[in-house]
Parts: C-alpha cells; sequence; structure tokens
C-alpha cells in the first residue's frame, strides 16, 4: 500500500493552537484513513485532539503529514486545503 506524505510550513502566529486542531481533528476524523503529524522526530494521531495540540507545532515549523487507507487521496486534498486556509 501506498501512503501519501507531504510537508507543510506553519504560517499562523499561534501555531497549531485549540481552535485549529480542534477543526482539523474533525477534518480527519471524516475519513476512513489514518493521518498521523511529525515533528522533531516525534509523532501523533490526527484524530486524538490534546495529542495534537501536545506536539506544540509553533509559526515557522515544517510539519511531516502522513495519509494511509482507503481514502488517502481525498483525506490528503482536504488536510492540505485546511492547513493553507487556516494555519
Amino acid at each position: 500500500m501506498i501512503m501519501k506524505e507531504f510537508q507543510y510550513t506553519i504560517k499562523d502566529a499561534c501555531g497549531i493552537h485549540a481552535r485549529p486542531a480542534g477543526l482539523l481533528v474533525k477534518t480527519v476524523k471524516g475519513f476512513a484513513s489514518t493521518a498521523t503529524l511529525e515533528k522533531d522526530g516525534k509523532s501523533c494521531d490526527m484524530r486524538k485532539l490534546m495529542a495534537l495540540m501536545g506536539m506544540g507545532v509553533k509559526q515557522g515549523e515544517t510539519v511531516t503529514i502522513k495519509v494511509e487507507g482507503d481514502d488517502e487521496e481525498a483525506a490528503t486534498e482536504a488536510i492540505q486545503k485546511f492547513l493553507s486556509e487556516n494555519v
């Protein structure tokens, strides 16, 4: 199985804080695929709000997003769109 992967540099001055993190979790939960956010050698399940916020992603940092599953193409597009519009 091929996994989708992309990198994104956070532009929001507050990084991934509570509001965008909550909306991002909601976006990811709409898909069957699993999505993982990686930063500085750590990773978290993007379906878990506290884990996502616990990553402490700040403005200017680059994260790697990995998406794997039956609808990974659509999930990847939705996550990329969300990030570019919100963080």
